[in-house]
């Protein structure tokens, strides 16, 4: 038979499961990300935290437009753009070499892969005026990601915007010889 406040006992029971559930999933709030990351002695670990509060930022920036609140959306890509920073910093004080010792360094590249994602999304949804930090956030992003792609592939050359132009009506010796 069931006890007579078995409904109180059956919800208390469930909010536990819950809020368990959260924290248990890894959705921290920013004080507790701020914690860890303070109390973090491991490069590759805090630079994760960071990247954690660094989505939780760019989230806040775009529910900040969203609202129509365009300073407060700024200040927070400037707070994301500086967590994201401080992860690439963080891994390159490491000591680590990222093309041996990759950890860390593709959740980063991960992550800024989606951020400028994120970026590109929220810069459609936003008025043209608007736009200013969003497109400097991105440029920034995807600069730091250029570097950390660099540092995964050393050998490989840097990322540019854009392909160079082939240059037009280039007369070369080999392009010479074909025109004859």
């Amino acid at each position: 038979m069931l006890p007579r406040n078995w409904a109180r006992h059956l919800s208390g029971f469930l909010l536990a499961i819950i809020v368990l559930s959260g924290s248990a999933l890894g959705r921290e709030s920013e004080a507790e990300l701020l914690q860890h990351i303070q109390r973090e002695q491991n490069p590759v670990r805090k630079a994760r935290l960071e990247i954690k509060l660094a989505d939780l930022k760019l989230q806040q920036a775009g529910a900040a437009y969203g609202k129509g609140d365009v300073e407060a959306g700024a200040k927070l890509l400037e707070t994301f753009l500086g967590q994201m920073k401080s992860a690439w910093k963080a891994l390159q004080e490491s000591g680590r070499m990222a093309h041996k010792q990759p950890e860390g360094f593709k959740e980063l590249d991960i992550a800024l892969r989606e951020d400028a994602r994120s970026l590109e999304d929220l810069k459609r949804r936003i008025a043209y005026f608007d736009r200013g930090p969003v497109e400097k956030c991105i440029q920034e992003i995807e600069g730091i990601r250029s570097e950390v792609l660099h540092a995964l592939f050393p050998a490989a050359k840097p990322r540019t915007g854009n392909a160079p132009a082939a240059p037009r009506n280039s007369t070369t010796p080999a392009t010479a010889a074909r025109v004859r």
